[in-house]
């Protein structure tokens, strides 16, 4: 096998890896997904501004499930409860942030008992977020926002 064939094959290869992850992607758009980037925060460095990921989320009754855009995977990267889920902070992404973040993001900083995260989405996620927050069943229980 010649040095052509194989960097025919690696380029083949390379073709497929993003047909599959634009095709992976475009699935969880339309079964109502929205970008969302994701921070974990870690309690080393809760202040860092490193370390987004590019995902989809999508809400699936009481969960808001995202999925990492560069990952082979078929399984949620992160799954948030609405029954614990509490927003701890608001803000605008910094400097150093927004080349990773949606254009015109509001970044939110969010707890769920188990994850400390910080979510960062457009206008019109975030409107959608916080719906789904705020809807939930009454007598089952409460969305909470940390003051």
């Amino acid at each position: 096998m010649g040095m052509a064939e194989i960097l025919g094959v690696v380029l083949l290869l390379g073709a497929l890896l993003i047909g599959w992850l634009a095709v992976r992607r475009l699935r969880l758009i339309r079964i109502g997904g929205v970008d969302v980037a994701l921070r974990r925060v870690r309690a080393a460095a809760p202040d860092s501004t490193r370390n987004w990921n590019l995902g989809v989320a999508r809400y699936k009754g009481d969960e808001f499930v995202w999925f990492r855009v560069i990952s082979l995977g078929r399984r949620a990267n992160m799954v948030l409860s609405r029954r614990e889920l509490e927003i701890v902070d608001r803000r605008k992404p910094g400097p150093t942030e927004e080349y990773v973040v949606p254009a015109d993001s509001t970044v939110l900083r969010c707890r769920d008992g188990q994850h400390t995260v910080e979510l960062a989405m457009t206008p019109d996620v975030l409107t959608g977020f916080l719906a789904w927050l705020e809807a939930t069943p009454p007598g089952r229980y409460s969305f909470r926002q940390a003051s």
